[in-house]
């Protein structure tokens, strides 16, 4: 019996999870907004002695509402991930205004001595700001949503754009190798070819594929491997990893190809090679990973000068997968290139 998968499920769903506390936070501050306008705005309120009065209770009934709507969108999250979003918009655009037909009711029952409207005035004034305002929120969340997924196809367009062009140096040069050492070391040919093997395994996978930071460093690892037996003494990998969480996952081939990035560009390019440095450290909840290699001098007829593809597509998942919290930076000097990437130690997708 196989698992459904509640990754793909939640992506599905355009709305928010109302269960997160930034949400709530949001939501809360919205709300308090919206009272001040709806207080300003009425003309009764300026005759009245105790504006503040009118506002706390404005505030009150508002934010009642919200939370209440965040709270049973919150719980029956799970069951609108069965719906398509149009289906889902329009129960949840349907609940949004039974909770405010409702709150009306309760409230004007315990207020209406106070009241200077009628019944039926009362729930029909909250129903029409509470439809105007959930139209508009919904309508703000489908568009976040698209937008996001625009991004995430964008970037999954990037990535097998660089599946379809692995650079065939690699691989020949990989051969070479494999074929110098099949007579004297078979043993470790065979550990190159396994290390081939799983690096391709990797690079042809979906693009969507989650690993843990682990699984990434492993590969890379493997990578390096293949790179030192091919360039001997003129690569030199120096690693400083503190205290990582290995199991923080992450989206595959997002450190890799900064190291195939270092070499080729840096290390490969310079007669003597030279050092790559990964380096590692876990910051307030957030992974930094750096990647530093020499660089070779400038010419404008350097055919290894690259237009960043590989580059913008890490930055382009990054920020797909983790938001702001995925970010990935570079600083450069004459003789130095130094790629840094951050994302969270624990990520849940929204």
């Amino acid at each position: 019996m196989t698992t459904p998968d509640t990754t793909s499920a939640n992506t599905k769903l355009f709305l928010p999870d109302f269960c997160d506390v930034r949400i709530l936070f949001s939501m809360v501050i919205l709300a308090e907004l919206l009272a001040f306008t709806l207080t300003l705005g009425n003309p009764a309120t300026h005759a009245q002695a105790d504006w503040w009065s009118q506002l706390s209770l404005v505030s009150l009934f508002i934010q009642w509402v919200v939370l209440s709507s965040a709270l049973v969108l919150c719980v029956g999250r799970r069951w609108l991930n069965l719906l398509d979003n149009r289906k889902a918009a329009a129960v949840a655009y349907v609940l949004l205004l039974v909770i405010t037909g409702l709150a009306s009711e309760i409230a004007y029952r315990i207020m209406q001595n106070e009241s200077n409207t009628t019944h039926l005035e009362f729930i029909f004034r909250n129903l029409t700001v509470s439809g105007i305002i959930s139209a508009l929120a919904l309508r703000y969340f489908y568009v976040q949503y698209r937008m996001k997924q625009t991004i995430e196809s964008e970037a999954r367009a990037r990535i097998q754009a660089l599946q379809a062009r692995i650079r065939p140096h690699f691989l020949f040069n990989s051969m070479n190798t494999i074929a110098s050492l099949t007579r004297t070391q078979p043993a470790l040919a065979e550990e190159v070819v396994e290390d081939l093997a799983e690096l391709f395994r990797m690079t042809l996978a979906d693009t969507r594929e989650q690993i843990t930071l682990k699984e990434e460093l492993d590969l890379c690892q493997r990578y390096l491997h293949i790179e030192e037996l091919r360039l001997g003494e003129r690569l030199k990998v120096t690693w400083n990893m503190q205290n990582l969480a290995d199991d923080t996952p992450l989206p595959a081939l997002i450190i890799q190809p900064l190291l195939e990035n270092a070499i080729y560009h840096g290390i490969e390019p310079l007669p003597e090679g030279g050092a790559v440095y990964i380096i590692g450290w876990q910051d307030d909840g957030i992974i930094n990973i750096t990647v530093n290699n020499p660089m070779p001098p400038q010419h404008p007829n350097n055919h290894r000068a690259g237009h960043g593809m590989a580059l913008e597509n890490i930055r382009e998942r990054l920020a797909a997968h983790y938001g702001k919290q995925g970010e990935l930076l570079l600083e450069r000097s004459d003789t130095e290139y130094q790629v840094r990437i951050t994302f969270p130690a624990s990520h849940k997708e929204s």
